[in-house]
C-alpha cells in the first residue's frame, strides 16, 4: 500500500474519528444487529415457547423490568471482581519483581503458580467455601486464583525481556539495582503487565461467577450467578437470559475500560498503542 493511501485512512473522518475506527465500530455492530434480528425472527416464526428460548426483545424487557434486583446482584459480583483483580495485580506485580531480582526464587516458586493456574477452580471452589467461614473472602480467593497467573506470567516475561545492552549501559554509568528496575525494567514490562491485566479483568469476573455458582447452590450467595440459578430453578428463562446478558455486558465493559487504560498509559511512547493505525 502506498504512503498516500495509508495517510488517507489515518485522516480524521466524521466527528474526528478515523475511517478505520468507524469500521471497527460499525462492522461488529452490523453483525450483532443481523444476529439479533435473525434470532427474534426465528423465535416468532417457529413460535418457540419463552421457557425454551426467549427472543431478544423479551430478554430486554425482562432486564428492564427486573433491573432493581439484578443491579443489586451486579454490584455484589462487581465488588468481588474488582477486589480480586486489585489483589491479583498487586501481588502478581510484586512477585514478578521478586522473580526478576532472583533467578533462584523464580525457579522455586513459579511452578507452584503454574499448578495453581491449571487446577480447575470449579473443583476447588467447594473446598475453599467450606474452609473459609466468610463467604465474601471465599469468593474473593476463588476469583483471585483465576485472575492471578496471567499478570504474574506476563509481567515476569516483560521484566526478563529488558534489552541486555541497555542493562549493561545503566551499570556502566553506575546505576544501582533499584534504578535499573525503576527506570528501565518496569517501563519495559509495562505493556506486558497491562496485557495481563486485560486478560485478568475478564478472568476475575469468571472466577467470581463460578464461585457464586458453587456458593449459590447452597443458598449462600446473592450475586448474578445466584440469580441465574434461581431463575433456572423457577424456569424463568427470560430472567436467566437477562442475567447472562448483564454478565456478558459487564465483561465487555471491563475489557474496554482496561484497554482504554492501556492506551492512555502507552500511547505516547510504545508502539503497541498505535496498533489500531495498521491495516
Amino acid at each position: 500500500m502506498s504512503d498516500g493511501l495509508i495517510a488517507e485512512h489515518r485522516e480524521p473522518g466524521i466527528l474526528g474519528i478515523s475511517y478505520t475506527m468507524w469500521l471497527r465500530i460499525l462492522a461488529p455492530s452490523l453483525i450483532g444487529v443481523i444476529f439479533l434480528g435473525g434470532w427474534e425472527w426465528a423465535v416468532r416464526h417457529y413460535e418457540v415457547p419463552r421457557y425454551i428460548l426467549p427472543g431478544p426483545i423479551l430478554v430486554a424487557q425482562t432486564l428492564v423490568r427486573n433491573w432493581g434486583s439484578l443491579s443489586v446482584s451486579l454490584g455484589i459480583t462487581l465488588q468481588i471482581t474488582f477486589m480480586a483483580l486489585a489483589v491479583a495485580a498487586s501481588l502478581g506485580l510484586a512477585l514478578s519483581v521478586l522473580f526478576a531480582q532472583s533467578r533462584i526464587i523464580e525457579l522455586s516458586l513459579f511452578p507452584y503458580a503454574v499448578i495453581l493456574q491449571v487446577t480447575p477452580i470449579v473443583a476447588i471452589a467447594p473446598l475453599i467455601i467450606i474452609w473459609v467461614d466468610n463467604i465474601q473472602v471465599a469468593l474473593l480467593i476463588c476469583a483471585w486464583i483465576v485472575a492471578f497467573f496471567p499478570i504474574l506470567s506476563n509481567t515476569t516475561v516483560g521484566l526478563n525481556s529488558t534489552d541486555r545492552n541497555l542493562v549493561d549501559l545503566f551499570r556502566l554509568y553506575g546505576a544501582s539495582r533499584w534504578q535499573v528496575l525503576w527506570r528501565l525494567r518496569l517501563p519495559t514490562a509495562m505493556p506486558y503487565f497491562l496485557a495481563g491485566l486485560r486478560i485478568s479483568g475478564g478472568l476475575s469476573l469468571i472466577g467470581a461467577i463460578v464461585a457464586e455458582f458453587v456458593a449459590g447452590s447452597g443458598g449462600r450467595a446473592s450475586g448474578l450467578a445466584y440469580r441465574i440459578l434461581e431463575a433456572g430453578y423457577q424456569l424463568q428463562i427470560p430472567l436467566m437470559f437477562a442475567a447472562l446478558v448483564l454478565v456478558s455486558a459487564t465483561g465487555i465493559a471491563i475489557f474496554l475500560a482496561l484497554s482504554l487504560l492501556s492506551h492512555l498509559l502507552l500511547r505516547r511512547w510504545h508502539e503497541s498503542a498505535g496498533a489500531g493505525d495498521r491495516r
